[in-house]
């Protein structure tokens, strides 16, 4: 089912978007030479509890993992790209680390995901990298007006994912949302233009560009079940923002207010 918000549910949707891309901004700042996983997983679950929303992800138990995922963050590190599963791991100098956030408030859900790199050590590469998922994702919403198609959309993403020298792995991508987390349509981050599903007011699409260094084979983490990494064991990014299709174009609903 392809959901179409109400004006009262988009405002709501504003709401909750803001407290993602705050959340996110909060943790971004806290995180540090040591910080661990596990630590940015409960201060999220306080942030969350404090504005009296709740996780996504808690309860989550899709096909795809291994039982409910049991974390309030997905947080991954280095060859780690998606669902990755908070551990006892403390962050070290020049880590990549992506924060992947879901939250759902007043039956409104946003979701975003951010990477940069920790401490002072910055491979050029890391940083191409996560510059060529934010740019394929301004793409997106650039070109995301009503009466625009689906295709058109995942078309400039894999256009600049793949103009940066990168493969696109088509198993996992965008999503509808709305009520719930996960919602047609799917937004493949590869595709022809002028196909699929015509945007509408109303439509709220979670884009998420992500890739790998020098693949686009996944993994699945053999001892959490959840956590998807390169099959190679190089670098990834993954950069995702909630937006919802006005009358005007696309508002991005998961930007941090400061």
């Amino acid at each position: 089912m392809i959901e179409i918000l109400t004006p009262a549910q988009l405002d709501r949707a504003r709401i909750t978007g803001r407290l993602v891309g705050d959340i996110l901004q909060t943790l971004k700042e806290r995180c540090r030479l040591g910080t661990n996983l596990l630590e940015i997983d409960r201060w999220a679950e306080q942030m969350i509890r404090a504005e009296g929303a709740s996780s996504c992800y808690v309860d989550y138990a899709p096909s795809f993992g291994s039982g409910p995922f049991g974390h309030y963050i997905c947080t991954a590190v280095n060859d780690a790209v998606l669902h990755g599963m908070p551990r006892d791991l403390a962050l070290a100098d020049g880590d990549l680390l992506t924060l992947d956030l879901a939250i759902i408030k007043d039956g409104i859900a946003a979701d975003a995901a951010i990477s940069f790199i920790v401490g002072a050590t910055k491979a050029p590469e890391d940083v191409a990298m996560i510059d060529a998922t934010e740019r394929a994702l301004a793409a997106a919403i650039d070109i995301a007006q009503p009466g625009a198609r689906l295709g058109d959309l995942s078309h400039a993403i894999g256009t600049t994912l793949h103009a940066a020298g990168y493969q696109v792995n088509m198993e996992f991508g965008g999503h509808g949302i709305g009520s719930t987390m996960h919602q047609d349509p799917h937004v493949a981050n590869d595709g022809r233009p002028g196909r699929g599903y015509r945007l509408r007011p109303g439509l709220l699409l979670a884009i998420e560009p992500w890739v790998m260094a020098d693949t686009d084979r996944l993994i699945t983490d053999q001892e959490d079940g959840w956590t998807l990494r390169s099959a190679t064991g190089g670098r990834t990014a993954h950069t995702e923002h909630t937006i919802a299709i006005t009358a005007e174009g696309a508002e991005i609903l998961t930007l941090p207010s400061r």
